[in-house]
């Protein structure tokens, strides 16, 4: 009987691991052929299409000379930046004090402003009202109406609340036998041991401005002030109107290298920033989710 559980044990492992493989092979087989579509020079697209493998001889970089050199890139970059740290900074510091005060259980109110809350999260006003606002405040053809309509997400409030919760009640009230009030708590004893959720809800703030392409397209007017995806978009649709590549970029790389080159670069950023901050992010996932 021992022997057959421990067969069946194995055969389980087994397939768990081929399963693993699988979904690897799902994530790994298309990144790899970006990869390689954005190194492929354009003699051999032309000859044979995107290889899957290319010898690091006949390697390009052409396609990212050409992405980068554009002369809306920099711009679009800087613009990117600016967005995603001002919109992640105004995102952090409305839900870390809403997320403190509902994880009070004590706090005059707290249900109906929970009912309140996943009210918006399951009803979700739509695209139109959300313009009619945003153009009445006069925001048009500003970073604020980027960073302002999407600046507290519900999800990433909820699970930092679960994770306020989750944290010694004695801290708090051996602070205010020491006569610190609420915002003096917040600061010197909950932030200090909050790394963990503060680091994996920045992190999912971070990634949704640094990504966000459909907003700007909305608000923004100006060519100065698109962000990178946008420009991105950009030369997507520039294959079919040519309006934003030059046809001399042509010449030298396929316009599925400057595809393949735009979104890798486009990855880049997240790409440096993740291994970072990765230990803390499962931490603070965990924690934020699972209460004892």
């Amino acid at each position: 009987m021992s022997q057959l559980k421990a067969r069946h044990g194995i055969a389980f492992q087994i397939s768990i691991a081929l399963f693993l493989f699988l979904l690897l092979l799902i994530i790994v087989v298309p990144f790899w052929r970006v990869v390689m579509a954005s190194l492929t020079p354009l003699n051999i697209y032309t000859g044979q299409g995107v290889p899957f493998f290319l010898p690091f001889k006949d390697w390009s970089f052409e396609a990212f000379k050409q992405l980068m050199g554009h002369t809306q890139f920099k711009r679009a970059t800087l613009n990117s930046i600016i967005i995603t740290l001002s919109g992640t900074a105004l995102s952090l510091l409305l839900t870390v004090p809403l997320a403190y005060g509902l994880s009070n259980r004590n706090l005059p109110g707290r249900r109906g402003i929970l009912l309140l809350i996943l009210f918006t999260f399951l009803f979700n006003p739509g695209l139109v009202p959300t313009y009619l606002v945003v153009t009445s405040l006069n925001l048009t053809n500003t970073y604020l109406a980027i960073i302002l309509p999407p600046a507290v997400s519900v999800y990433n409030t909820l699970v930092m609340m679960s994770f306020f919760e989750g944290l010694p009640e004695d801290l708090k009230e051996a602070a205010r036998l020491d006569g610190a009030n609420e915002l003096k708590i917040l600061w010197y004893v909950i932030l200090p041991l909050s790394k963990p959720i503060l680091l994996t809800i920045g992190l999912f703030y971070a990634v949704h401005f640094w990504n966000e392409f459909f907003t700007p397209i909305l608000y923004l007017n100006s060519n100065d002030m698109l962000p990178l995806p946008v420009l991105l978009r950009n030369i997507l649709i520039s294959a079919s109107f040519n309006e934003f590549v030059e046809y001399n970029a042509f010449s030298t790389s396929s316009m599925e290298s400057l595809k393949s080159a735009g979104v890798l670069i486009t990855m880049l950023p997240m790409l440096i920033v993740y291994p970072w901050i990765q230990r803390y992010f499962t931490k603070g996932t965990l924690v934020g989710g699972v209460k004892e």
